[in-house]
């Protein structure tokens, strides 16, 4: 509850707000999880989840409770990496956004649109539809920081189920610092390192083709990184 306050300040202020970009990764390709606007303005307009910031509430848990109304997505990676000021950004009056990246195993999950979204879907990160306010731009620098991010933490197996193909692996690092690695190497580095430990043969799906399953040690990164002082992942990190 809000205390009375006596103090008042004359002068015009900006409202604030959130905005979330959520990343999925299929195994193939990265995707936004994006919303329709059901409300002017830019109605009809595919949008990132996000809102205005109540008065009791911090930046972050008003983006947790947006994307819970608007999309039904909860409980996952949430990291705050810009806020967006520029004065026009938004028709209706001066808003800041606070923005944050989201990673989220898309099996983990099951998109519903609510509240003044009209409809929640998952767009491939290279074939997005014109987005409303500066929504484009916010993605860009979304992407900028989840490469960076990844350089220097584990967050990218976020992106991954708990276990995983070699190639579902690579190929998410491929995608997030836009290159390619030899496939052979690639494997040889990994399993070098210590953490990513194989499970067994992955013979559920046809597009596992008997291929082995590896999952992330993340205690054993940790303990890596501290007992080196330096990087330890190869190619990304």
């Amino acid at each position: 509850m809000m205390k009375d306050n006596f103090y008042t300040y004359k002068y015009p202020r900006p409202a604030a707000a959130t905005d979330a970009v959520v990343f999925g990764y299929d195994g193939n390709q990265m995707n936004i999880l994006l919303i329709e606007r059901g409300n002017e303005p830019f109605k009809g307009c595919w949008a990132i989840p996000g809102g205005f910031i109540r008065m009791d509430e911090t930046a972050e848990q008003g983006a947790y409770r947006e994307l819970a109304e608007e999309t039904n997505v909860q409980d996952i990676y949430l990291e705050q990496f810009h806020t967006f000021s520029t004065v026009d950004r938004d028709p209706r009056e001066r808003v800041l956004s606070i923005a944050f990246f989201a990673l989220i195993r898309k099996s983990d999950c099951h998109v519903i649109a609510g509240d003044d979204a009209a409809k929640a879907k998952w767009f491939n990160l290279d074939n997005l539809p014109d987005l409303a306010f500066d929504h484009a731009e916010i993605i860009s620098m979304a992407k900028e920081k989840l490469q960076e991010a990844s350089h220097s933490q584990p967050i990218a197996f976020k992106l991954l189920d708990k276990k995983f193909t070699m190639q579902e692996l690579q190929r998410l690092f491929e995608i997030i610092d836009e290159t390619t690695f030899d496939r052979s190497a690639f494997q040889k580095e990994m399993l070098a390192t210590g953490f990513i430990v194989e499970e067994k043969l992955c013979e559920e799906s046809k597009n596992c083709e008997m291929q082995s399953l590896y999952s992330f040690n993340e205690k054993a990164f940790y303990e890596a990184t501290a007992a080196k002082h330096k990087k330890v992942f190869p190619f990304v990190f």
